[in-house]
C-alpha cells in the first residue's frame, strides 16, 4: 500500500525538463591597440569539457585589410555569427567601392549582437584594427552588444588569468616608480606570447598553439607560436 502511495506521489508531482541550445567551446582572445598599431589573438584549441575537437581552429576572422574579428564561446554560434557579418561586409563594399572603416564595422556588430538581444549569440567578440588616422582600435562587446573602446582586452575562458597581468605589464597598473613608455610593437607581441604562455599553465581550454594578427598601416601579418599540448 505504501509502495502504491509513494509511486502515485512520483507520477503527481510536476517536473522540470531543462533545455540549453548553447554549448561552450571555450577559447581565449587578447587585443592590444597601440599608436600605430592592433594586436589581436587567439589560441586554436576547439573543446567542450575535456573533450578536444580540433587542436588547429584559430578564433580569428579577417574582415577588412585594417580590421579583425576575435569571437570564442559556441562554435555554432560564432560561424553563424561571421557569416551574416562577412556578408554585410561584402554588401558595404559592393555598394560603395570600399572597405569599410574599423569604427564602422565596431558599430555593425554591436547592431547585429541587438538585433538577437532576445536569443543572443553565446560568444566573446573582439575587434581590433586601424581607424582612418592609422591608430590601434580595439572594442569589446557584452552578449546584446553594448561596446566599449579599449587600448587592451581579454576575453574568453582565461580571460580572468590574462585581464591582471594585461593590466599590469600593458597599462603599467599598481607599478611604482616612473610610468615607462608606451608599449613599442616588438614589445607588445611578447607581452601577447607571455599571457598566453600563463594562461596555458592553468586553463585546460585554452592550449596547442595561438595565431597572432599584426595589423599595421603596410596590411595584416600572421605569427603563429606553440602552446603546451596536454
Amino acid at each position: 500500500m505504501n509502495a502504491h502511495r509513494n509511486e502515485l506521489e512520483m507520477f503527481s508531482k510536476p517536473k522540470q525538463l531543462a533545455f540549453s541550445p548553447y554549448e561552450s567551446n571555450e577559447g581565449s582572445i587578447v587585443a592590444i591597440g597601440g599608436e600605430d598599431y592592433a594586436i589581436i589573438a587567439s589560441d586554436t584549441r576547439l573543446s567542450t569539457g575535456y573533450s578536444i575537437y580540433s587542436r588547429n581552429q584559430p578564433k580569428l576572422f579577417k574582415l577588412s585589410n585594417k580590421t579583425v574579428l576575435g569571437s570564442a564561446g559556441c562554435w555554432c554560434d560564432v560561424l553563424t555569427l561571421t557569416r551574416i557579418f562577412e556578408a554585410k561586409m561584402k554588401m558595404y563594399l559592393h555598394e560603395h567601392n570600399k572597405e569599410m572603416s574599423t569604427p564602422a564595422v565596431s558599430q555593425l556588430l554591436s547592431t547585429l549582437l541587438y538585433y538577437k538581444r532576445f536569443f543572443p549569440y553565446y560568444a566573446s567578440n573582439v575587434i581590433a584594427g586601424l581607424d582612418e588616422e592609422g591608430k590601434g582600435r580595439v572594442y569589446s562587446y557584452d552578449s546584446i552588444g553594448s561596446k566599449g573602446q579599449e587600448k587592451y582586452i581579454a576575453a574568453g575562458s582565461s580571460s580572468h588569468l590574462l585581464q591582471p597581468l594585461l593590466d599590469n605589464q600593458a597599462a603599467f597598473k599598481n607599478m611604482e616608480g616612473p610610468r615607462p613608455p608606451p608599449l613599442s610593437l616588438d614589445k607588445a607581441i611578447i607581452l601577447v606570447q607571455d599571457v598566453f604562455t600563463s594562461a596555458a599553465e592553468r586553463d585546460i581550454y585554452t592550449g596547442d598553439s595561438v595565431l597572432m594578427n599584426v595589423i599595421t598601416k603596410e596590411g595584416i601579418k600572421e605569427i603563429s607560436f606553440d602552446l603546451r599540448r596536454d
